[in-house]
């Protein structure tokens, strides 16, 4: 058995217990929280590890519910260009992911994973392709992720075929992870608009047969709802529903224009909205409806889309980012509260990847996914009168965080990476870039690099 125990902190038990222990303590054993508590009911005994935090914070690991981590590698590339746009996409994105070739993946996908973890997110939910090379770098990092083959078919017949069969080969080989910490999902790129009914009922169909989810973007624009009434006479989510695709989980990135009608239908199914602030306001699009879809009772939760619409993967500063959009769309202060935001960033992802017994909350049984914040930054002055929920969504970023641990394990220690190489993975991550703009600069039709 291996036993850590974290004494002398504030601990932000978040979930639905909601629960502040100042000072506290958390003991983990084996992977999981087996205690916590005040200070002044602290186990006694011998342990492999004590941490004396110093009076940090210790909170939940954060939950990215949408990335795309090889993107990464585009960092930079889309200035002042709408990634949510077909045409913004693909006359960008899409041009250098066609010469991009799969040997540049792992060094931008670890350069994400390590800024993920510096940060404070000890969970994501990735779509893209090339899985076989993201999968080792996510499974190295010690990170847990869901992780969902992106597909994109563009009405053509061939590369359906082709999609598909390489998406069940992905949901085969994953399946098989012996770390517990990495499942598959499907991930339609978007409905109806570079995904055909057809390629929707073959993706609904694996997701039912591998009892997993679906990750997709939704709602950006209103395309899809324009093309189901004329299609077939009802909204986007209306025609989800006909097909049977809202029966499985789903994570639907961006929700900006879902009609108000169809809220009650999804807070009635497993329906994530995942809300990137960043991309949203880089892009000009209008902001989210958010507090009426969770008046609504849908779930809602976190997420930083790729780093060419946001361009970071702190969640700190989503939070923050997101939490002033609201107040603006709302016209009032405080529209969201800042514990609301932390729900979001916190059990809002775990409920939506159907993680909601195991992470989000420090909780005996509970996944031992925790980080702990320095207080000694700015942001924290003074104590009085500043709580620890206005602090951490207003005051302070991810740059204060300290220690990552997941499943008991260290990932990140005294700002000191464990898993991963940052500095040799960026090096490679510049080189890769730069192979990349002469290989755009060749093809014809190809963006300027």
């Amino acid at each position: 058995m291996n036993t850590i125990l974290l004494e002398n902190a504030t601990i932000l038990a978040l979930g639905l217990a909601d629960r502040v222990y100042d000072p506290g303590f958390v003991l983990a054993e084996d992977g999981r929280i087996a205690a916590v508590g005040p200070g002044s009911r602290m186990p006694t005994g011998s342990f492999d590890e004590r941490v004396d935090c110093g009076g940090a914070l210790v909170m939940p690991g954060q939950v990215n519910a949408h990335t795309h981590t090889p993107m990464t590698m585009f960092r930079g590339m889309a200035e002042g260009v709408s990634l949510f746009t077909m045409e913004g996409w693909y006359e960008t994105i899409r041009k250098l992911e066609l010469v991009m070739t799969p040997d540049m993946v792992p060094a931008a996908v670890e350069v994400a994973c390590a800024e993920m973890i510096m940060s404070g997110t000890t969970t994501f939910a990735d779509q893209y392709f090339h899985m076989g090379q993201i999968v080792p770098v996510v499974r190295r990092s010690g990170m847990r992720a869901a992780l969902a083959y992106g597909v994109v078919e563009l009405g053509d017949a061939a590369a359906r075929e082709q999609e598909l069969a390489q998406l069940e080969a992905f949901l085969e080989s994953i399946g098989k992870d012996s770390s517990g910490r990495l499942s598959g999902w499907v991930g339609p790129h978007a409905f109806f608009v570079d995904n055909s009914p057809e390629l929707m009922k073959a993706e609904q169909g694996l997701a039912r047969k591998y009892d997993t989810g679906l990750h997709v973007h939704l709602s950006t624009s209103g395309e899809e709802d324009r093309y189901c009434r004329e299609e077939f006479g009802r909204t986007a989510v209306q025609q989800l529903d006909a097909m049977g695709m809202l029966d499985r989980p789903l994570l639907a990135a961006h929700s900006i224009c879902i009609p108000p009608e169809d809220w009650p239908l999804l807070a009635r199914r497993p329906f994530t909205a995942v809300i990137a602030a960043s991309a949203c306001m880089r892009a000009g699009a209008e902001a989210a409806p958010l507090v009426s879809m969770r008046a609504a009772g849908i779930n809602t939760a976190l997420g930083t889309d790729n780093v060419c619409n946001n361009n970071d993967y702190d969640l700190f500063s989503e939070m923050r980012t997101l939490a002033k959009l609201t107040s603006y769309r709302e016209r009032r202060p405080g529209a969201l509260g800042a514990r609301e935001l932390l729900d979001m960033a916190t059990r809002g992802g775990a409920v939506a990847l159907g993680l909601g017994d195991e992470i989000g909350e420090l909780a005996p049984g509970r996944r031992s996914d925790l980080i702990v914040i320095d207080r000694n930054g700015p942001g924290w002055a003074p104590e009085t009168g500043l709580d620890p929920f206005t602090a951490l969504v207003y005051s302070v970023n991810g740059s204060q965080v300290r220690d990552v641990m997941v499943d008991g394990r260290w990932l990140m220690r005294e700002r000191q990476l464990k898993t991963l190489d940052y500095r040799a993975a960026a090096a490679q991550l510049n080189a890769d870039a730069r192979r990349l703009q002469t290989l755009s600069s060749a093809t014809p039709g190809s963006p300027p690099a």
